[in-house]
């Protein structure tokens, strides 16, 4: 029976490196013709989303583009009221990526930095901000080593233990979250909703057989002006969303990374059966991807070589990817508002915020990541004239995530989401508690030479001299090592020597050989 290997195949993705670039997004909008004339911005909100990502050498293209909501005053026939309009730009640039290549894989993410809207004229605004964008790229390894030899009872393997990180795949799917939102009678009806966000949080994937679970909290806020009224409302709703993917071969021992994304969102204003505009329907498309891994635990056939013919090795070295470990915590941070400048709060509207990673470091055994709250506070004042406010304030933080064992000298992927935000007044000022998730998985490279071929060579093995010899044990020696020299096998070593344990041999053990090789 000819000798056959049995093959497997190694797949696995290099951290190859991620860097960062600030991109400039400077435009100006003109008010629209069924909205009064701006006479104060109030505020911004900035929705950046990567629409392509084109790997090139030696850099990234990413494309995205921005969603806009603006928040004025304008003039009235009596004082002052709240507007907003809403635009889209788009913004493009090159991440560079040293060692990219066409078609590696690449994970982009993009933040806002900074952002701002100043008044061109009455009827024209220029919003201009700084996107931050980072570029992680995976080199990508497929390569088959050889597990086994079938067919032969004569090849003699030394097989060692290795394990790998493998990726078995990874499953995307689209969530439909619903909101059926109600106004309370002692709010006013809805005039205009000023501002609809989707935010998601409370994130839960577990791998299942054959499965991937994927759970998330969805919270849903309008911001609207009362009907024939300049009250400003801000009313939310919190939604459950999940699903069951399939994705072969993973089970439940395997780990994952999931991100979520707000894909697609839309909102409707209703009549209730008085006949009022208390009803606001949302909808939402929360898009989830996860990739699962695990760590194979695998037999490598190390060395190899036939007692009875001559047999041709070829090894190659890799670089794989060691996953060391990934962790996840959840953070309180807190801050102080203070209102020197500005008008006292009468009560607290809405208060938003968004997180940014400013800086990523590992340390011995953890992962320290520093970023910073951008938190934007509306707010009632005891003003009549000037009855509404906002004021921003950026809060950098710092927490470390545990990871055991890991080292200076290692790579480090981190992301983070803000999970809850809580705005409460003291002391004229305006106090800050945010529940922010960080995430951090740390790997590292290693080189590892693997078996990949060996085939039969013409040629005769070297003829024995004697009928057996005396074999001094040298240092380095193991049984595999002095028996593939004499063209023999461990099996007949251990029967001739009565060795009790073949890791036992010392230097200086004399063993005896069946037949000495002429080398």
């Amino acid at each position: 029976m000819a000798m056959e290997l049995v093959k497997e195949n190694i797949e696995c993705e290099q951290l190859l490196t991620e860097n960062f670039c600030d991109t400039v997004v400077k435009s100006e909008y003109v008010i629209p013709d069924t909205h009064p004339d701006v006479i104060q911005v109030l505020m911004i909100n900035a929705k950046p989303n990567i629409t392509s990502k084109d790997v090139m050498q030696d850099k990234i293209l990413v494309e995205g583009q921005i969603e806009y909501t603006v928040l004025y005053l304008a003039k009235e026939e009596e004082g002052t009221g709240v507007y907003s309009t809403n635009y889209t730009g788009s913004f493009s640039n090159y991440v560079d990526v040293p060692g990219a290549e066409h078609k590696m894989i690449c994970d982009c993410d993009c933040y806002i930095e900074h952002i701002e809207c100043v008044i061109v004229n009455e009827r024209k605004v220029a919003i201009e901000g700084i996107i931050k964008l980072k570029a992680e790229v995976f080199k990508n390894y497929d390569f088959k080593i050889i597990k086994d030899v079938t067919g032969s009872e004569d090849i003699q393997m030394l097989k060692n233990p290795m394990t790998m990180d493998k990726i078995v795949g990874t499953v995307s799917g689209d969530l439909i979250a619903k909101s059926h939102i109600e106004v309370p009678m002692e709010n006013p009806q809805i005039g205009n909703v000023l501002k609809c966000d989707v935010k998601v949080h409370d994130k839960e994937v577990k791998v299942l057989d054959e499965k991937v679970s994927v759970k998330a909290n969805v919270l849903v806020s309008v911001l609207y002006r009362g009907k024939d009224s300049k009250d400003i409302v801000y009313i939310e709703n919190n939604v459950d969303v999940e699903k069951e993917l399939d994705l072969k071969e993973v089970s439940p021992m395997m780990d994952s990374y999931s991100s979520f994304k707000v894909d697609a969102m839309e909102y409707n204003v209703k009549e209730d059966d008085l006949g009022e505009s208390r009803i606001v329907d949302v909808e939402a498309i929360i898009k989830s991807d996860t990739k699962v891994m695990y760590k194979e635990e695998m037999d490598i056939v190390h060395d190899a070589y036939s007692p009875s013919e001559l047999m041709q090795m070829d090894r190659k070295d890799y670089q794989v990817n060691v996953i060391h470990g990934q962790s996840s915590s959840k953070n309180l941070v807190k801050g102080t508002i203070e209102l020197s400048n500005k008008p006292k709060v009468s009560k607290l509207i809405m208060c938003c915020g968004e997180t940014c990673i400013t800086d990523k470091k590992i340390v011995e055994d953890k992962v320290i990541v520093e970023g910073v709250l951008n938190v934007e506070t509306l707010y009632k004042t005891f003003d009549e004239e000037n009855y509404i406010c906002t004021i921003n304030e950026e809060i950098p933080f710092s927490y470390g995530v545990d990871i055991p064992g890991c080292k200076i000298d290692m790579q480090c992927i981190a992301k983070m989401s803000l999970e809850n935000l809580e705005a409460s007044i003291e002391l004229d000022n305006i106090e800050i508690k945010a529940i922010v998730d960080i995430y951090a998985r740390v790997n590292y490279s290693t080189h590892k030479e693997f078996l990949v071929d060996m085939v039969p060579v013409e040629g005769e093995i070297p003829k024995k001299k004697a009928s057996l010899t005396i074999y001094v044990v040298q240092h380095g020696d193991t049984l595999w090592k002095i028996a593939k020299k004499y063209y023999t096998t461990i099996e007949s070593l251990v029967e001739l020597n009565d060795i009790e344990d073949v890791d036992a041999i010392k230097i200086g053990d004399k063993l005896i050989i069946p037949g000495r090789a002429v080398i």
